[in-house]
This record gives C-alpha cells, sequence and structure tokens, in this order.
C-alpha cells in the first residue's frame, strides 16, 4: 500500500465551449480496468449522439494500467493529452470521458490536442482532487480517570480521534501515520505513566482535499 497518492474526489462534471463545440468533461475514480470501462460505457449510453466520447484512464499504484481512446478524432489528439493532464497532476485510480458535440467549426490537430487537455484540466478542478494518507487506527485502552488528560492531549496534537468507546475500560481509537507508530505508542505510555495499553489496528485512508 503506497503510503499516499493523489486522485479524484468522486464524480465530477464540466463543459466548456470553444468554437461552437461543446465540451463535457465527466471525471470519476476507478479501482480498476473494469470500473473504468464501466464508466466509459455509461457516458457513451448517456451521450450516444455525441460527435466523440474520447477517455483515458491511469489505475495503479504504479500506474500499470494506461489507457487512452480518441473515439474518431485524429490520432493522438484526444485521449492522449487527456492521459497527460491525469499523469502531470500525479493522479492514480481516476477516469475521464470527454464528450464532444461538434459546434462545426474544425480545430486542427493542435486545436484538438489543446481543447481536449483544457476540457481535462478544468474538470478535475470542478470535481476535486485529494490526497489519500494511509495511517494505521491505534487502540489504547486507559481507565476513566486518564481520559479527560488523554482526550484534551490528542485534540491538541496531530494525531485524530477517530472514537472513544466507553466501555469498563476507555477505548480510544486514534489515526496514527506509519512512520508515527512508535513515537505515539511511546507518547501514551508517558502521559499515563505506563498504566495503558496501545495497539494497532486496521490500516486505512485518510482523505484530505488540496
Amino acid at each position: 500500500m503506497l503510503p499516499h497518492y493523489y486522485t479524484v474526489k468522486g464524480y465530477g462534471e464540466n463543459e466548456i465551449i470553444i468554437d461552437k463545440s461543446r465540451f463535457i468533461a465527466h471525471v470519476s475514480r476507478a479501482k480498476s480496468e473494469e470500473e473504468a470501462q464501466e464508466f466509459i460505457f455509461s457516458i457513451k449510453k448517456k451521450h450516444y449522439n455525441a460527435t466523440h466520447n474520447c477517455s483515458a484512464y491511469l489505475i495503479g499504484e504504479n500506474d500499470q494500467i494506461q489507457k487512452a481512446n480518441d473515439d474518431g478524432e485524429p490520432s493522438g489528439t484526444a485521449g492522449v493529452p487527456i492521459l497527460e493532464v491525469l499523469k502531470k497532476k500525479k493522479l492514480k485510480d481516476t477516469v475521464i470521458v470527454i464528450t464532444r458535440y461538434f459546434g462545426g467549426i474544425k480545430l486542427g490537430a493542435g486545436g484538438l490536442i489543446r481543447a481536449y487537455g483544457k476540457a481535462t484540466s478544468e474538470g478535475l478542478q470542478t470535481t476535486g482532487i485529494v490526497e489519500r494518507e494511509l495511517v494505521t487506527v491505534m487502540h489504547t485502552k486507559i481507565d476513566y480517570t486518564w481520559l479527560g488528560k488523554i482526550e484534551n492531549e490528542l485534540r491538541s496534537s496531530i494525531y485524530p480521534i477517530k472514537e472513544i468507546h466507553y466501555l469498563e475500560a476507555v477505548e480510544i481509537e486514534t489515526f496514527v501515520k506509519e512512520d508515527l507508530i512508535d513515537s505515539f505508542t511511546s507518547w501514551m505510555t508517558e502521559l499515563t505513566n505506563g498504566q495503558s495499553q496501545t495497539f494497532a489496528g486496521n490500516k486505512l485512508y485518510l482523505e484530505t482535499q488540496i
């Protein structure tokens, strides 16, 4: 699992008009090539009467799955420019379809490359980009007498509280970055004079919009 990476917030849509042609960007997250292809198919079905539905996607921790499709536009003028924007922004697990309704004015190869690149960039800006950071859910068990102090310390620290369970003892779940697990555990021990139990739980990604 990557320590952190960038992807899109979710589904987004944005339209621009260039020389009377409509360019509609459809953006989505896709965790597999199958998801990406299903998304592309759904947009093509929705905009079946469009002149073109050009697409690209970038999937995998090491960008191992990369595809670009010009859908009838001159070779290299649509799908590749879309994909290049994804690469430039270092996005992962992202699929984009740019729907074009031809407005009667030919743009030429250079114009098409610029148009699809601009439609992609603005579509991503409208959708939003997030950073996903890998964290471990740390569980800390303490006696109720320590709750006030530990909760206050945590809320003013760099460690976000996920949840507090009020059981026979208090169990606090905290999000901790991978490289800070040892220091977090030591800190909890120091704060409670050794009267706490801290252990690692599940790993998951926290998302922050950038």
